[in-house]
């Protein structure tokens, strides 16, 4: 089983989001269909612009909290370094 750490953004360099979960597919569907109440649905955070694969749930919520304590410009660093034209990545999981 993988674990992801990961960032939704509502578009290019709008609201960012950074979550961590087991379902990477299950849980960018519900960012876009707005099925999570909260801050991503309130600010459209539903893109998937980045993620990170980690052998264990634990290495996943570590990361998590390591990346939502960053300023965002090394939040939007991490993101164009690998995305650099803030393509949403869902397509990308199948």
């Amino acid at each position: 089983m993988a674990f992801f750490t990961y960032i939704v953004a509502s578009s290019r360099n709008g609201t960012l989001y950074t979550g961590s979960t087991d379902s990477i597919v299950s849980r960018t569907i519900k960012h876009k269909e707005k099925t999570f109440r909260g801050f991503t649905a309130k600010y459209g955070c539903a893109r998937l612009v980045w993620y990170e694969r980690h052998p264990t749930r634990h290495a996943a919520f570590i990361r998590e909290r390591k990346i939502k304590k960053w300023n965002r410009v090394w939040k939007l660093e991490l993101i164009e370094r690998t995305n650099p034209g803030w393509r949403d990545l869902f397509d990308d999981l199948f």
